[in-house]
């Protein structure tokens, strides 16, 4: 089974309605003969199609991709050529705002933007996140008031509703696919840190990414951003980034950045054995492995062992959707945590912060003759191992990139790394790294990787 990746659309937001319409199934003939036209006709032109260009270093004979080859013959010559993407986005704000997903810019240096009626404009880059796989683009319309969507509260949406996927597929041109939200709080599909998607059977497929999924009242219900599939084409699993997440980057996009809230806990799904042992009727909620001293969920009198069971009366039952429904707040907001403390159900509010950056990151990339040699370092706070999806409690120095071709590329070093000790000397700061490395002529590297201790003996 693959899951696959496609390129963008975007769309413009407003505040979401205050009462939500009567819901009712088709009584008659005519009702089920009614059309979604004029819905397609007044969001459709504000959904571009987004071109990302790139130049990439490939062999100039075909053969040399083969690593074989080049083990015999040696490095190849390479030749530059430029590689397209395509995707889909949603113009967000009548001034050239728009809305797309990470993957379908990211390493791309020429992005052309093309409106519904052919027009192509080139395109900034405002902000690419990679956390929730969202960008934000910006085009100048020269004083023209381009069309926009306003944002639906993701929050409203529920198995069984309408929507419309509206993209370019294949990039055969605009395209309108109809179906029902399948699933909600789909949490298991990694297209992003902050994984928590709405599930569709609407047709979606490869260039469909950074579309539109559209409730039937033309509003927009979230960015679709992949499928799962056998084949490469929609077999009716589709998946998009709910909107209200979606409004949050645009958010962070206009105003400085995206500072996503942070409650300061990580914990597991509650299981049947344990909701047995606590007491807990059903077995729903986060169980808390560790909580960060004063952090906002210590402050709030969360501790080990508690468990969240949800947010703002929105459940919350592993840590994606705990994240998620945090991410949708702005640090100094205040949430309401249903929870259990012991052994006795409660209510508490809890004052989102940002993740503290302490000790400071101290950022350095590694020089010299030895096996980390164009790595990039930095010093792990709760900030950084938020960014890096680490342990809450880690420490110490962490490997953030490796660059091709060097040593640290060729022993094996991948972000993520902590480097634990080296040469018997335990590593806290950049700074203890930085000394231990230096004018050694052998180094044995002890580091931490996905729970695991791995230990490297080079020779110089």
């Amino acid at each position: 089974m693959r899951r696959l990746l496609f390129a963008a659309s975007f769309l413009l937001v407003s505040s979401p309605a205050l009462a939500e319409p009567p819901r009712a199934v088709p009584a008659s003939m005519p009702q089920v003969q009614l059309t979604f036209a004029p819905v397609v006709k007044r969001v459709a032109p504000a959904v571009v199609n987004v071109y990302a260009r790139s130049i990439v270093q490939a062999p100039m004979n075909p053969l040399f991709a083969d690593p074989l080859f080049a083990q015999l013959f040696g490095s190849p010559q390479m030749r530059q050529r430029i590689q397209q993407s395509l995707g889909s986005g949603v113009i967000v704000r009548g001034d050239g705002v728009i809305l797309t997903n990470n993957h379908v810019v990211q390493g791309g240096t020429d992005i052309v933007v093309a409106l519904a009626d052919k027009r192509e404009f080139k395109a900034k880059v405002l902000l690419a996140d990679p956390r929730t796989d969202l960008a934000v683009l910006k085009i100048d319309p020269h004083g023209e008031h381009l069309p926009t969507v306003p944002f639906a509260d993701s929050d409203r949406i529920q198995v069984g509703d309408l929507v419309l996927a509206i993209g370019d597929p294949f990039g055969v041109g605009q395209t309108v696919t109809m179906g029902i939200v399948s699933a909600l709080a789909r949490t298991q599909v990694s297209a992003s840190d902050y994984q928590f998607f709405i599930q569709t059977d609407a047709a979606i497929n490869p260039g469909n990414s950074g579309g539109a999924l559209v409730t039937t009242d033309g509003k927009l219900a979230g960015i679709n951003t992949s499928i799962i599939s056998r084949t490469g084409g929609s077999v009716g699993i589709g998946f998009a980034i709910p909107s209200n997440l979606a409004r949050r980057v645009l958010e962070g996009a206009l105003g400085g950045g995206v500072k996503l809230a942070w409650l300061g806990v990580d914990g597991q799904p509650v299981t049947a054995d344990i909701a047995a042992s606590l007491g807990i009727p059903v077995p729903n909620g986060v169980l808390l492995k560790s909580v960060y001293p004063g952090s906002p969920a210590a402050n709030a009198g969360l501790h080990t062992g508690d468990v969240i069971f949800s947010i703002d009366g929105q459940p919350a039952n592993d840590m994606q959707s705990l994240n998620y429904r945090i991410a949708t707040h702005k640090p100094g907001d205040v949430v309401r945590l249903h929870v259990h403390l012991g052994h006795n159900p409660a209510d508490i509010s809890a004052t989102l912060a940002l993740p503290p950056e302490s000790p400071p990151r101290e950022m350095q990339a590694i020089g010299g003759r030895n096996p980390l040699t164009g790595a990039r370092v930095e010093n792990l706070s709760p900030a950084v191992a938020t960014e890096l999806q680490l342990p809450l409690l880690a420490n110490g120095v962490v490997i953030v990139s490796v660059s091709d071709g060097t040593p640290s590329a060729g022993y094996g070093f991948q972000p993520g790394d902590i480097v634990r000790g080296v040469n018997g000397i335990e590593i806290r700061r950049v700074g203890d790294l930085q000394r231990a490395l230096a004018g050694a002529n052998e180094w044995q590297l002890v580091v931490d990787r996905g729970g695991q201790r791995l230990t490297l003996n080079v020779q110089g």
